[in-house]
This record gives C-alpha cells, sequence and structure tokens, in this order.
C-alpha cells in the first residue's frame, strides 16, 4: 500500500513538472469570433472602413516558448465587404483585387518575437494580388479560458499597416498617396483542439 501512494505522488509530481506543450486552435469564423477588418482614406477627407466576411484559419500557442507561435490564414478575397455594392464590385475587379485571377489572400507566419505582458510581434509572409511581402504584425493578448460550451479559447487583437503599391493594383495610384497606407485590424478568437 505504501509503494502505490509513493508511486501516486511520484507520478503526480511528474507530471506537475512536465513542461506544458504548445496549443493548436482553430480560427471561429464559423460563429463569426474573428474579424478582418481595414481602413484608408478617402482622397484624404475621410475613411472608408471595409472588412472581408470569408477567411478560415489555424494558430499554435506556446506559453513556454513563445517564439514557436505560429500563425497561418486563408482570406477568400471576393468577401471584401465596404457597405456599397458598386463600389465592392470594383474593388473585385482587375482593377484592385482581381478576384477572378486571385480568389485568395494567404499570410503565413515566419518568425515571433514576445515583447512581455501578452504583447509581440507576429512576421510572417502575406500573399495578395500575385505578390509576395513580409509583414509584422504588433499582437496583443485579449484573453483566454473556458466558454460556455465546454471548449477552451484564446483571442487576440493585431494591428498593422500595408501599402497599395506594394501589391501592384492597377488602380490604386489614381486614389493618390493620401490612399497609400491602408490599416488592417484583426481580432482573432480560437478555440482550442
Amino acid at each position: 500500500m505504501k509503494f502505490k501512494t509513493i508511486l501516486g505522488s511520484l507520478l503526480i509530481t511528474l507530471f506537475m513538472a512536465a513542461p506544458a506543450m504548445a496549443e493548436n486552435y482553430i480560427i471561429d469564423t464559423q460563429k463569426h469570433h474573428a474579424f478582418i477588418q481595414f481602413k484608408v482614406k478617402h482622397l484624404g477627407y475621410s475613411w472608408l472602413l471595409g472588412r472581408f466576411d470569408t477567411f478560415k484559419g489555424t494558430f499554435t500557442y506556446d506559453a513556454k516558448h513563445p517564439e514557436n507561435n505560429t500563425v497561418k490564414v486563408t482570406i477568400d478575397t471576393a468577401s471584401i465587404d465596404t457597405n456599397h455594392a458598386k463600389r465592392d464590385k470594383h474593388l473585385r475587379s482587375a482593377d484592385f483585387f482581381d478576384v477572378a485571377k486571385y480568389p485568395t489572400a494567404t499570410f503565413e507566419s515566419t518568425s515571433y518575437e514576445d515583447k512581455g505582458h501578452d504583447r509581440g510581434i507576429m512576421k510572417g509572409l502575406l500573399h495578395l494580388h500575385g505578390v509576395t511581402k513580409q509583414l509584422a504584425i504588433d499582437v496583443d493578448q485579449v484573453g483566454t479560458g473556458p466558454d460556455p460550451w465546454g471548449g477552451y479559447r484564446r483571442g487576440f487583437e493585431g494591428h498593422t499597416i500595408l501599402h497599395l503599391s506594394d501589391y501592384h493594383m492597377p488602380f490604386a495610384p489614381k486614389l493618390g498617396p493620401v490612399s497609400e497606407d491602408v490599416q488592417l485590424y484583426l481580432s482573432i478568437e480560437g478555440i482550442r483542439q
């Protein structure tokens, strides 16, 4: 009996001392708990706001070794929505996203730099409109914990700036330099697998 007690205590100690494993998450787009939004200046007079309604992705979170954190997202470019049907049709055309030729955009991380206090910089490659560019996203963890349905979730927000001239959209130069910078906002909630 004493041997079993010692063995049980040893197993508990070993289990508690084991390093935390990386956690894998699926981004919760089905229940609309994730958003990819943008804003760009319209002629320098106001902000034009928009979003991509259809995308999917995964991420890995490693609390002990944050340098192992990764993310991969695929966006349906035809799902662009600026709350104006005629403008959205133009944005889907060959003048801009050319969704018939480039139906998706993807981001795949290449590195993560931990800045402490649940903050960091996620770097990766953005494939958009036939062009691949390095992109750095400032990341903040919003929160983590169990959900009411028996799952476990983790959420982040991210900010970055895209430069329209990098992606060779034919109509973009006509918008002028005030529309060069596109501010991108990401709100990502994942369900642990």
